[in-house]
C-alpha cells in the first residue's frame, strides 16, 4: 500500500470517476491510475469501485467505507508536512483563503495589509467564490481557511466559528424620495425597484425572509454577487439598493446615501471554517487572529481538538 494509490481512489471520487481527470491532475498517464487502484483492491481483497467495462461508475459498499480512512490518510500527511515546516520555515509558505466576493473586498483588505507586514515571505493566494464554492475549496484541500456568512455551518466536514456580525443597509442616490427623513419601513421601501444580492450571498435569506414576514412581495429588479454592481446601478437610478452596511463608504460612495436597515432585516454573522482535522502552521493561526481578534490560537486549537464549532463570539 502506498500513497500513490490512496490519492489515485481519493482523486478519483473527487473528480466524478473520470481516470482522465485523475491522470491530469495526478500529473500521470490513465492506465497508471488503473493500475494503482488495482493494486490497492487486491492488496485489500476489495472492489472499491464499480465498474462497466473499463469505465468506474461509483463506489461499492466497500469503498464507502474506506474512503473516510484513505481521506484521513492523506489528511495526517499533509498535517505530518505542515508540523515539520513550521519547524524548518515557520515563516515560508503558502497561504490560500476562500472567501465571497464580499468579504474579499470589503472585510479581508485590512487583515491582508496587516499579515503581509509580519510575514512577508509567506505567499498569499486568495480564491473567491459563492459560500458553498468555498466550503467545497476547503473540503478538496484547495484553500487553508474559507471565510463567508452563508453555507459554512451547514457542512460537517468544516468547523465554522464566528468572526463578526453586520447588517444591511439601504442606499438611494442623492436627492432620492426615500432619503426624505421619514422612518424607513419595509412598507415604504417595496414601492421601490430595489436591487440587492443574489440568493445564497451576502445576508440575502434575511432580506427575502423579512418581506415574506410582513406579507410584502418586493420588486427586486437586479441581482447581483458584487456590492460594487449594485451601488453602479443604483446610482444609474434604476431603484434603491439593499446592501451589507461594510459595502458602503460616504467618502467614495459621494453618489450615494445610506440608511440603516438593522430594524428591518436580522443580523448576520460572518464565519472562518477550517476542515475538520486540519494542523494550522502558525502563520494561518496568526492570520486568523488578526481577521477576528477574538479567534485566538488558543481558541483555535481548542475547536479543533474538541471538533465542536462555537456558536457565539465576542
Amino acid at each position: 500500500m502506498n500513497l500513490q494509490q490512496l490519492r489515485s481512489v481519493s482523486e478519483t471520487v473527487r473528480r466524478g470517476f473520470s481516470l482522465t481527470k485523475v491522470a491530469a491532475v495526478l500529473h500521470t498517464s490513465q492506465p497508471g491510475i488503473s493500475r494503482q487502484i488495482r493494486e490497492l483492491e487486491d492488496e485489500l481483497n476489495v472492489e472499491i469501485f464499480e465498474r462497466a467495462g473499463k469505465r468506474l461508475t461509483k463506489l461499492t459498499e466497500p469503498g464507502a467505507a474506506v474512503l473516510p480512512i484513505i481521506e484521513r490518510i492523506l489528511l495526517d500527511v499533509q498535517n505530518l508536512r505542515r508540523a515539520a515546516q513550521d519547524f524548518t520555515g515557520r515563516d515560508l509558505g503558502h497561504l490560500t483563503i476562500a472567501a465571497t466576493h464580499a468579504q474579499a473586498r470589503y472585510a479581508l483588505p485590512a487583515a491582508v495589509l496587516d499579515f503581509r507586514a509580519l510575514y512577508p515571505q509567506v505567499t498569499l493566494n486568495l480564491h473567491q467564490g459563492s459560500p458553498r464554492q468555498v466550503a467545497q475549496m476547503l473540503i478538496e484541500g484547495e484553500a487553508d481557511i474559507g471565510i463567508a456568512t452563508e453555507a459554512l455551518s451547514q457542512y460537517g466536514e468544516l468547523i465554522a466559528l464566528p468572526c463578526y456580525r453586520w447588517t444591511h443597509c439601504v442606499i438611494a442616490p442623492v436627492g432620492h424620495a426615500l432619503l426624505d427623513g421619514a422612518p424607513l419601513q419595509l412598507e415604504r421601501l417595496a414601492r421601490y425597484p430595489i436591487l440587492t444580492y443574489e440568493p445564497g450571498f451576502t445576508g440575502r435569506a434575511r432580506i427575502d425572509e423579512a418581506f415574506a414576514r410582513a406579507g410584502l412581495k418586493p420588486q427586486i429588479v437586479i441581482s447581483a454577487m458584487d456590492a460594487d454592481v449594485i451601488k453602479t446601478y443604483v446610482e444609474l437610478g434604476l431603484g434603491v439598493g439593499i446592501v451589507s452596511t461594510l459595502a458602503y463608504d460616504e467618502v467614495r460612495d459621494r453618489g450615494l446615501r445610506a440608511l440603516d436597515a438593522g430594524h428591518l432585516f436580522e443580523v448576520n454573522m460572518t464565519r472562518l471554517a477550517i476542515r475538520r482535522g486540519t494542523l494550522l502552521r502558525t502563520y494561518v493561526l496568526s492570520f486568523i487572529e488578526t481577521f477576528a481578534p477574538s479567534l485566538t490560537p488558543s481558541v483555535v486549537k481548542d475547536a479543533l481538538a474538541s471538533d465542536v464549532a462555537l456558536e457565539t463570539v465576542s
